[in-house]
């Protein structure tokens, strides 16, 4: 079976200072709440964080059990988010995500840029369907991330 390689990349404007931001982006409790699916999220942005998340794609659903690490740490700046989940018969994904934090006068800009990479069942899933969904999940992350750091 193939394995299917996506980008992502966007920014979006979060009204806190950056240090706020950066503290958010290395809370688990926090990033927990981000992840669409995420059942559990343990671990430090030291050690590395152990994660749990169940996902429906199209006709799959799957639990993935993934571990995930920091790379590249500029502390209060950027850093690089390296994962690798596995879903059982459903498949494997993995990937990374550089994260950048950028003071703006009305708060901070969050830009990023992911590679991802997916193999078994799911890729066997048509490029817009797989495509569509990682853009919707990557959009409730950050929209749910901006909603807790600015209290909304």
């Amino acid at each position: 079976m193939g394995a299917r390689t996506m980008k992502l990349d966007g920014k979006q404007l979060i009204r806190a200072k950056r240090h706020t931001v950066w503290e958010k982006l290395n809370d688990p409790d926090v990033l927990k709440q981000c992840i669409p699916g995420c059942r559990e999220f343990t671990g430090s942005s030291e050690e590395g964080f152990e994660a749990v998340v169940t996902q429906k794609i199209g006709p799959v659903k799957a639990t993935f059990r993934g571990m995930i690490s920091l790379s590249d740490v500029e502390p209060g700046r950027s850093y690089t988010i390296n994962g690798e989940g596995k879903g059982g018969a459903a498949g494997f994904a993995r990937g990374s995500v550089k994260v950048l934090l950028t003071d703006l006068p009305e708060g901070t800009e969050l830009a990023y840029d992911a590679d991802a990479r997916i193999g078994g069942k799911l890729a066997q899933l048509g490029s817009r369907l797989v495509g569509g969904v990682s853009k919707k999940l990557t959009a409730q992350f950050f929209d749910k991330f901006g909603e807790i750091v600015e209290n909304r």
